[in-house]
């Protein structure tokens, strides 16, 4: 049975069983690593969003699991954003900390009025669409990232679930219409930042158009790019 918990925590780079790294620590050996050790090699973030260049999630996020820190992040830029604070301009210079959201509050997973499985697969869906959004999943990417997941050991279902979104169009009416609540459309906008470093025109017209479906103020947006930075390190420290 897909367990949409784990999938979400192997997209963000989980702990990987038994070692003390996580899936993207080792990013930009994910094929040798499926070679040697197909356990380790569950680097389905590495496989699918491309975190061997660029920055990738930090200790405190991973440790929180995916779906705690998505909420946590959230959360934390909303409070930030009704507080009236200015959005950091760089990152602060240590790891910020990150709590998981309030259970009395709307970022809370049991709070979700679909259910927090349902959600998380939304938040999965999220993530997807937005590794997508440069363009860069070709037929010929699609096989690789196939051929990888095969060696990731993250099992049957879950692999087909992956290479079903990564082949599907792009469809934001759904997307966004899986955001039952003003908490969850921040969420899922959180979600698709820390999936990409929006280095491109193509990039952030992607989550231009996406904030902007899903009714975000420009100053909350600001919030959550100042949130998500700090919370994102250079690949590879």
């Amino acid at each position: 049975m897909l367990d949409p918990k784990k999938l979400l925590d192997d997209l963000l780079g989980s702990q990987i069983p038994g070692t003390g790294s996580t899936v993207r620590d080792k990013a930009g050996q994910a094929v040798q690593m499926a070679k040697d050790n197909p356990l380790a090699a569950g680097a389905l973030a590495a496989v699918l969003l491309g975190t061997g260049t660029g920055r990738q999630v930090t200790g405190a996020a991973i440790k929180l699991g995916g779906l705690a820190a998505i909420g946590g992040l959230a959360y934390k830029a909303y409070q930030n954003y009704k507080n009236g604070a200015e959005p950091a301009q760089t990152p602060a210079a240590s790891e910020p900390e990150l709590l998981p959201p309030p259970t009395d509050t709307a970022f809370h997973p049991s709070q979700a009025p679909q259910g927090e499985s349902e959600f998380t697969l939304t938040l999965v869906r999220a993530m997807i669409s937005a590794a997508k959004a440069d363009g860069h999943v070709d037929d010929e990417e699609r096989q690789k990232i196939a051929d990888k997941l095969k060696l990731a050991g993250i099992g049957e279902e879950a692999e087909k679930f992956l290479m079903a979104e990564l082949e599907r169009p792009l469809d934001l009416d759904t997307l966004v219409a899986g955001a039952k609540t003003d908490a969850q459309k921040l969420e899922l906008y959180t979600a698709s930042r820390l999936t990409i470093d929006p280095d491109t025109r193509t990039e952030r017209g992607y989550l231009d158009l996406l904030a902007g479906r899903l009714g975000m103020p420009d100053a909350l947006v600001d919030h959550v790019e100042a949130t998500v930075s700090a919370a994102k390190a250079p690949a590879g420290t």
